[in-house]
């Protein structure tokens, strides 16, 4: 009897993957390649520090605020190192934008190159303690300027996203990569430390059967938001009701979203009018993976990817899924205009 678990020779890993796409763009230098492969290693580290963070102690509060509010996790602060540094060795970068730094990070002269990577470390991060699923974020744009970079290089509309990804440091960890061409998943194999491509080509279903958002804060809604919430779980034509799922981790809400289909929203409300999610680092790279995967992503009034920022923490109103969803929830807010 044949082992049906084979041990495949001709494996396509995430590197190799990347190596391939990329020798097929006409005049590629191969720097955006060795740039997303640090990407990768940072990703791996980080994995491999989330597991350890109950025994080594990772877990609690660094003892101080980081530029958005938000308070900083031992696990934050090492993961933030470990991609500025893998990021910065790559030769690739000319200047990083994190949610950990208020400042534009700027690369030493010596190890610049013509890209600009927007990151958010570990998302959902005050879920680390409960054990609940955190991720990475990660968005490439190519500079735009001479010289010294400047914040202008990094406050590029998401439409000029060359690459961008996230990884999910759940029950195992996935990284979903775009380089603009569709969307692909890729499973680390912990066994040979490698990602290995689990799904191509990726697709969210036009419509799903789940809304996922924080309605503790209903109270503080739009009236639009509200009513559209009342439809999904009184149906007027009798269907039967979506179900509700929040996780609280980016993410994770939005791998679901992605898989089983549905919308994920973080709406502006009375006590955060601009929205609570950041632009540059969290809404612009889902925003391009969501649709190259077919979906649809909206601030309510305009698409994310054509929102020029103006700042280098700016936040929007975040709406995103399935285009049939989230093409319903904006006629409920045409209603109300």
């Amino acid at each position: 009897m044949s082992d049906q678990s084979a041990f495949d020779t001709d494996v396509w890993t995430l590197t190799r993957f990347v190596m391939e796409t990329g020798r097929q763009v006409k005049g590629s230098t191969g720097e955006l390649t060795q740039l997303i492969n640090s990407m990768l290693t940072a990703i791996k580290a980080i994995s491999s520090a989330v597991r350890k963070a109950g025994l080594a102690h990772l877990q609690g509060l660094a003892g101080s605020v980081n530029v958005t509010g938000d308070d900083v996790k031992k696990l934050d602060v090492l993961s933030n190192d470990l991609v500025i540094n893998m990021l910065q060795s790559s030769y690739g970068t000319c200047c990083m934008v994190s949610e950990e730094n208020k400042e534009l990070i700027i690369t030493p002269k010596d190890k610049r190159g013509k890209y600009v990577v927007c990151f958010d470390p570990l998302d959902g991060s005050s879920n680390i303690d409960c054990l609940a699923s955190i991720g990475t974020i990660f968005a490439i744009y190519k500079r735009i300027s001479e010289g010294e970079p400047t914040d202008k290089d990094a406050l590029q509309p998401g439409n000029q996203i060359v690459c961008a990804g996230y990884a999910l440091y759940g029950s195992a960890t996935l990284v979903a990569l775009s380089t603009g061409a569709g969307v692909n998943f890729f499973m680390l194999d912990p066994a040979i430390g490698e990602f290995i491509l689990t799904e191509r080509n990726v697709k969210i279903k036009p419509k799903g059967k789940i809304y996922s958002l924080n309605e503790g804060y209903a109270k503080y809604f739009h009236p639009s938001i509200n009513e559209y919430l009342k439809h999904k779980k009184y149906p007027e034509d009798g269907s039967a009701p979506y179900g509700a799922r929040y996780v609280g981790s980016m993410v994770s809400d939005i791998h679901r979203t992605i898989a089983y289909g549905g919308i994920f929203m973080y709406p502006a409300n009375e006590k955060s009018p601009k929205g609570k999610l950041r632009l540059l680092y969290e809404c612009n790279p889902i925003s391009f993976i969501i649709e190259q995967a077919g979906g649809m992503a909206t601030t309510g009034t305009q698409r994310i990817l054509d929102v020029v920022p103006e700042t280098l923490h700016q936040r929007v109103p975040f709406v995103v899924g399935s285009s049939d969803d989230v093409n319903e929830f904006l006629t409920f807010v045409k209603k109300h205009q």
